[in-house]
């Protein structure tokens, strides 16, 4: 699935009276992107794309600085449409770094969490809201 820079307005809509985050994006040349926010004292990175050992930068860096200025980390996982070793290594790093809540996983990144184990180390969550508030 590409980034769809029409379709981001549309999903970061703010539906309650509070107003939207500022945020900061990124986005690699293999179409991966990266959509950062405050939300309820955590920082969320939303992540979009493929990630594999060439277009995992913008996204370990983002996780990397979040995790040093953050007490809690969220990573939107649900537009993460192929990940690998190096994606699964991240997550495991920045997880020990400090608080990481993996969110909505994509249902490639969800196997491959539970193929290797690591959805028993990691706090998954089904939402944002859910895991800033835990």
């Amino acid at each position: 699935m590409p980034w769809d820079d029409d379709a981001m307005p549309t999903l970061m809509r703010n539906t309650g009276e509070t107003p939207l985050p500022a945020q900061t994006t990124g986005r690699t040349s293999q179409g991966a992107g990266v959509l950062q926010h405050e939300w309820r004292g955590a920082w969320v990175i939303a992540a979009r794309g493929a990630y594999d050992m060439d277009s995992i930068t913008p996204l370990a860096d983002a996780l990397e600085t979040a995790a040093k200025k953050h007490p809690k980390v969220i990573l939107d996982a649900s537009g993460v449409t192929f990940a690998d070793s190096t994606f699964l290594n991240l997550l495991i790093r920045t997880h020990y770094a400090g608080i990481l809540r993996l969110v909505s996983p994509s249902p490639q990144v969800q196997r491959l969490c539970e193929i290797t184990g690591v959805d028993n180390i990691l706090e998954i969550r089904d939402a944002v809201d859910n895991a800033a508030v835990s």
